[in-house]
This record gives C-alpha cells, sequence and structure tokens, in this order.
C-alpha cells in the first residue's frame, strides 16, 4: 500500500489548517509517514509539563490524536474534515524529561470510519507510557 501524501506534505498541510497547533513555537512534528501509520515527535517544552515536571495528560492525548490524524491524511490525502468520533487513553507510567514519540498504526480503514492505535514512548525509551485507541469519521465527499 502506498502513502497519499508524504511527512512533509502533511506537515505543510498541517501549517495551512491547523496554525494554532504551533502558537508559541513548533513542538509537533511529523517524522514519518508509511503504509497505514505514521510517527510524530513532539519535543519536550515547558509548556507541556504539569506540576511535577513531567509532561502533562492533555499533550500527551494530543499528540495521540494527532498521531492518528496524520497517519489517516497519509492514506486518504488531504481531508480537512476527517474528525475524530472516539479516543480512548491508557496512562500506563510517568513519562520522562524528554520529547514524546508516537507511533501510530491504523487497524481498519473504510471508506467512512478509521480505527487505530498510538503508542506514545519518552525519546530513548522502550517502554509505553501511554497506549490509545481511536476511531475518525471520514467525510463522504473528499
Amino acid at each position: 500500500m502506498t502513502t497519499r501524501m508524504s511527512a512533509s506534505e502533511i506537515e505543510a498541510y498541517l501549517d495551512r489548517i491547523f496554525p494554532q497547533l504551533h502558537y508559541g513555537g513548533r513542538t509537533y512534528f511529523v517524522e514519518e509517514v508509511g503504509p497505514l501509520s505514521a510517527r510524530m515527535r513532539c519535543d519536550y517544552h515547558e509548556r507541556h509539563l504539569r506540576p511535577g515536571g513531567t509532561i502533562s495528560g492533555p499533550t500527551m492525548m494530543a499528540l495521540a490524536d494527532l498521531a492518528l490524524y496524520v497517519a489517516i491524511l497519509g492514506q486518504i490525502g488531504p481531508v480537512a474534515l476527517a474528525v475524530t468520533t472516539s479516543l480512548n487513553y491508557n496512562f500506563l507510567r510517568k513519562p520522562g524529561q524528554a520529547a514524546l514519540i508516537a507511533q501510530a498504526r491504523l487497524l481498519k480503514l473504510g471508506k467512512r470510519l478509521a480505527i487505530g492505535e498510538v503508542s506514545l514512548y519518552s525519546q530513548g525509551e522502550s517502554e509505553i507510557v501511554c497506549h490509545a485507541t481511536g476511531t475518525y469519521s471520514i467525510p463522504a465527499e473528499r
């Protein structure tokens, strides 16, 4: 299976349709897009921290949601109105004081729904810090 958009094309597209994503400086990066998959990075930055110096849950949730969206865009092309219909998160351990890596994998890509999972890791570590599953609705007209 080939991709319809590359990592750099998706980053440029996100910059155009979600300029607020980088308010205060760029910390989200699309590292790789492959068949039914994507890898993203969120740099460690003080605006993503909660008390105690750890990366906040909302930051992990945003990264997982975004990585799933990027994996979908890689397969279907620039469809701005593909929207999240459900997300479930399991926070497994405290992330380290490092960038977060999101590895997204689409489990099913249909005409109207995409279902996937995302594993988040602290950069340089092998243990998952958060596991997410989600479903996106894909508009009929693309």
